[in-house]
Formats: C-alpha cells, sequence, structure tokens
C-alpha cells in the first residue's frame, strides 16, 4: 500500500500556481512526475501524491523541478484568475483507491508518450533510408566513373594500337621500280639465294607484295567502316476504288459489283438509242431519278412513281430506282408491290460490299415495314434483324426490332 502525502505547499498569481510537494527521503524518478490540464501525480515509493486541480492549467508549458527532497512545480494557468483552492471539490477522491479520473488521464498521457516514440522512431528510420539511398547513389556512380574510364582506356588503347600497325604497314611497304633500292636493304631483296634452285627474283617480290597486301587487308578489317550515303526509297501503293484496306476487303465481291455497275453503264446507252420520242433528258436515267425524288418530296406519290417507271424502262440495273419506287409504294398503301421492288433491289445489290451497305440496309427496312403492314411480323422480324446485322450501332433499328419482336410474343 502506497503511504498517500497530505502536506504540501501552494501559492498563486494571476496567471501561475508554484506548487511544493516533499518528498522526504525518498528520490522521484523522471517518469514518476506526471502532469496534464487537470491532474498532478508525484511518485516516490512508498510515498505517492495525486492531486485534481481546480481549473486547467497549460501542461505543455507548465514545469516540475526535483531537488532537495522536494518536487517544485510551476504550473502556468489556461485562464488568468484567482483559484479559490489548489484541489477541485472532488480531489479528494483521488486519493482512494479504484479512481477513474486518474486512471484515464494517466492512460492519455501515457498514448500521447507511445505516440511521440512512435514519431521518433519514424523519423529515425526515415533519416536511415535516405542515409542507405545516399550511400547507394554514390556507389552506383562510382561504378559509372569506373565504366567510363575503362571503356576510356580501351578507346586509347585501340588508337595507340592503330596507329602502330599503320606505322609497321607504311614501313613494310615495297618501293617502285624506279626508286633506287639502298644498299643496306639489297640484301633484304636478294632471295634467291635462300629460295632454293626453282625460286627466282620475281617469285620472291610476288611474296613480299602479297604479304604486304594480306596485312593491309587485315588493317581494314579492323578499321571502322564509312558511314553509309542516304538515299530515298519510293513507295508506291495500289489504288483501290472501295475505301476499305486491301486486306479487309473481299475481292471477288467487289469486283463483281464493278463489273455490273459498268454493265449498267453499258445498257442505259444502248437503250437510250431505241427510244426516239422522248426529249433528251428524258433518256437519262438519273435525271428521272431526281425528278421522282422531288416529286416524292411534295408528296405527288404517283408522279414520282411514273417517273421511276420510265427510268426503269430505260435501265432496270439500277437498285436505287427499285428503292425509292418501294418508298412511294409503301405511302400509296401498295404493299405488295412495295415488297417486290424491295426484293428487286437486294437482287441487285448482290454482292453484299462496302459501297452498297446503305441501299441493303434500306431495302430491307422498306420491306420489313410493308410485312409488318400486312401482319405478317415474323418476316418483318427477319428483315429488321438484317439491317441491325449491317448496322449494328443504329439505335433506331434495334428499338424497332425490339416493338416488332413485343408484338409477336403478345399475339403469342
Amino acid at each position: 500500500m502506497p503511504v498517500w502525502l497530505r502536506d504540501f505547499s501552494w501559492e498563486q498569481t494571476v496567471e501561475a500556481v508554484r506548487l511544493t510537494v516533499p518528498v522526504r527521503t525518498a528520490r522521484p524518478r523522471r517518469d514518476g512526475v506526471f502532469c496534464t490540464e487537470r491532474y498532478l501525480k508525484v511518485s516516490a515509493p512508498p510515498f505517492l501524491f495525486e492531486a485534481a486541480l481546480f481549473a486547467p492549467v497549460d501542461a505543455e508549458r507548465s514545469r516540475a523541478e526535483i531537488r532537495d527532497g522536494c518536487v517544485s512545480f510551476t504550473l502556468l494557468k489556461k485562464e488568468a484568475a484567482p483559484w479559490a483552492s489548489l484541489l477541485a471539490e472532488d480531489g479528494e477522491s483521488l486519493a482512494r483507491p479504484g479512481r477513474p479520473a486518474a486512471g484515464r488521464e494517466q492512460a492519455r498521457a501515457k498514448a500521447a508518450a507511445t505516440s511521440a516514440e512512435k514519431r521518433g522512431r519514424g523519423k529515425f528510420a526515415l533519416e536511415a533510408a535516405i542515409k542507405l539511398e545516399e550511400a547507394e547513389r554514390k556507389r552506383i556512380e562510382e561504378l559509372k566513373e569506373q565504366e567510363r574510364k575503362k571503356a576510356t582506356e580501351e578507346i586509347e588503347t585501340w588508337k595507340r594500337q592503330n596507329e602502330i600497325q599503320k606505322k609497321i604497314h607504311t614501313k613494310c611497304q615495297l618501293p617502285d621500280k624506279k626508286t633506287e633500292v639502298p644498299r643496306e636493304t639489297q640484301g633484304y631483296w636478294n632471295l634467291e639465294s635462300f629460295a632454293g634452285k626453282g625460286a627466282s627474283k620475281s617469285g620472291a617480290l610476288t611474296k613480299a607484295r602479297s604479304s604486304g597486301n594480306i596485312f593491309s587487308e587485315k588493317i581494314k578489317e579492323d578499321s571502322v567502316p564509312s558511314p553509309r550515303s542516304p538515299g530515298s526509297i519510293m513507295i508506291n501503293f495500289t489504288p483501290r476504288v472501295f475505301p476499305t484496306a486491301l486486306r479487309e476487303s473481299r475481292i471477288p465481291e467487289e469486283e463483281e459489283w464493278l463489273c455490273k455497275q459498268a454493265e449498267a453503264r453499258r445498257i442505259i446507252n444502248a437503250d437510250i438509242a431505241e427510244i426516239e420520242d422522248l426529249k433528251e433528258e428524258e433518256k437519262n436515267p438519273e435525271w428521272l431519278k431526281d425528278k421522282g425524288n422531288k416529286m416524292f418530296e411534295t408528296g405527288n406519290y404517283l408522279a414520282a412513281v411514273n417517273a421511276y417507271n420510265l427510268a426503269i424502262r430505260i435501265n432496270n440495273k439500277i437498285p436505287t430506282l427499285y428503292l425509292n419506287r418501294a418508298a412511294c409504294h409503301l405511302r400509296l398503301r401498295n404493299l405488295h408491290k412495295a415488297i417486290e421492288d424491295s426484293s428487286q433491289a437486294l437482287d441487285l445489290l448482290t454482292p453484299p460490299v462496302s459501297n452498297n451497305a446503305k441501299a441493303r440496309v434500306k431495302a430491307h427496312l422498306r420491306r420489313g415495314t410493308a410485312l409488318c403492314e400486312l401482319e405478317l411480323y415474323a418476316e418483318g422480324l427477319q428483315d429488321y434483324l438484317a439491317a441491325l446485322k449491317i448496322e449494328p450501332t443504329n439505335k433506331n433499328i434495334e428499338e424497332d426490332a425490339e416493338k416488332i419482336r413485343c408484338i409477336i410474343q403478345g399475339n403469342e
């Protein structure tokens, strides 16, 4: 059991409180002196002093000193005002076991100390990591510098060897025939005495020249090659009628489509000659098609049908004429004729290529619309799905197909 200290002395000013707690013969440890805003503790086993302060103090700026067998506190008040007493009204309860307020204050202080210790360890770890990174960086820089010096030395060695080889090659070259050979080297060229009976002076010279050539070839192999001369490369691309790339196209189908277009133009030129009583512009199916389109826009569907009929009579190989006439028959409620014209247009729009994709979509939609008007919803749905397959991103076609599917499910 601790011995509670009851004798203490204190004095105050408006801004501070000075408290002295005698600890007799015992000397408190550093961790035995504890102070928070409203709580004070001095532990010097077996003696113990605790106090709940009358008002909060600034624990960060307050200080404590251990000297002459006592602990002196200088507590700075948070509010400059005189205290009625040092202890709060319930200060005596802190001197009994089982005090919750003191335990909470100690736990809070311990947590603060632990947090500060963690921050210190984190700071120390960060500084250690920075030092390690700096040492690693210096090591890498030293390795780079060593490699650079090594490469420089190798280049200088190679240059010196190359210069020595060039000097040797220059000394070993034979003199011209007109140049007088010095007396000191006459014995070097007089090799017939060492070559045997079958050797000659010309053979010795040939060997000398050949040895010199081999040496020069070796020098050429070791030397750095000269840079290549600049030039230009011409690239010719294959002309394409269709917008798709050649690797993505279907060549047989596209050629068949081009042949059909050429045949249609030939028929136009042949049939115009047979129609003598028409005006010059009326012999042109394109002019008739434009005229029918203008009549369709004004709502004169019968006149538009007549224009398309004459254009088809001149040339029955143009799928756009059947498509436009099918649109007129839909407005006139000639549903069977609209189906026939759409089917005829689809027959002419073969093979399926990128150039006739939009026309095939229109043909499927107009035939599907006519079939749905005749309450043949299953057949009409097939045409809408075929159009959606050509243009899978068309939201309008997708919505119409879903409506037709709902009608079919409702009928079932």
